[in-house]
């Protein structure tokens, strides 16, 4: 059976993070701060994040961003790659133009280093035609039960996503989902997080009721306990976790500070149950940004060299 977890993720340390008004344009999360320090308070959060994050007995690779060509948004590198284990890798189209330079060649040269790569399958082509799948921001993946979950918006074409599931050997689930103004949830991960036992989900903002029903049905059937958050907590991010695994095999959920605070107690101690929390201060990241922690980590499950 396919693991749901992983112990090694990649992630990208910025040089150049900002506020990227190209992607502004469909990401609610998203506002500009006062000051000149953006940079240099993201580069303080990731790198307490990544500390946290290898103390707790995960592998984290971390590659250095380039200054040239500039990527404000490398810091979120599961919108452009994912990394499966049979050795398949994907490349995804992205809806902000200055996004497609992430798609760095020495970020793939570095995990080519550690682990085994076979086929790169490559979707990219899809943006001369104005179609985009922003990989696992785009998608949330239940990876044992080989299902696929995912919000149509600007940034999720539903037959891109039915075409990559038909690839990936994945049944899709789609659906669509509206933040508190009516607006496309631009990515699927900001409202709901598939970890091994559980999922983390705003049924609220699925404002079709058979669509909803569909979900929870298809949640149901893999076997999954449903931890419903609310449209206030998932515009704290509280959607935007992602269970990942350590060296010893045991379970963590990661999230910011920001998406704690927002559970209440029952929710704090019903995923505590199923295993361990973590965060981190993420606040300049997605304030900036409008992602957070799980779109800050791209998981490998790659075999090792």
């Amino acid at each position: 059976m396919p693991r749901q977890n992983t112990a090694q993720l990649l992630m990208i340390r910025p040089v150049g993070f900002a506020f990227n008004a190209q992607t502004a344009v469909n990401n609610a999360f998203q506002q500009e701060s006062a000051g000149a320090n953006t940079q240099q308070l993201a580069l303080q959060e990731f790198d307490a994040f990544v500390t946290r994050l290898r103390e707790a007995g995960v592998q984290v690779t971390v590659v250095e961003d380039t200054p040239e060509p500039a990527t404000p948004d490398s810091i979120f590198p599961n919108n452009w790659v994912s990394f499966h284990e049979d050795g398949t890798v994907f490349l995804y189209p992205m809806f902000a133009i200055n996004r497609r330079a992430e798609r760095k060649p020495h970020v793939i040269e570095t995990i080519r280093e550690q682990f085994k790569v076979g086929e790169v399958i490559d979707f990219t082509d899809s943006e001369k035609e104005g179609l985009f799948l922003e990989g696992t921001g785009s998608m949330v993946l239940d990876r044992a039960n080989k299902i696929a979950y995912a919000c149509i918006s600007p940034r999720t074409d539903r037959t891109l996503f039915e075409k990559w599931c038909e690839r990936a050997g994945f049944t899709p689930c789609s659906f669509n989902s509206v933040d508190d103004k009516g607006g496309a949830v631009y990515h699927t991960n900001v409202m709901m997080c598939v970890a091994d036992r559980y999922v983390v989900i705003c049924l609220e903002s699925i404002p079709d009721e058979k669509e909803k029903k569909a979900v929870i049905e298809q949640l149901e059937r893999s076997g999954k306990t449903i931890i419903s958050i609310s449209l206030f907590q998932m515009n704290h991010f509280a959607g935007n976790m992602l269970q990942v695994e350590n060296l010893k095999g045991e379970k963590i959920l990661v999230m910011s500070q920001q998406a704690y605070d927002s559970l209440n107690t029952e929710q704090i101690q019903t995923l505590a149950a199923f295993n361990t929390i973590l965060t981190g201060d993420l606040s300049t990241i997605e304030t900036n940004g409008g992602g957070s922690a799980r779109c800050m980590m791209a998981e490998v499950f790659l075999p090792k060299k």
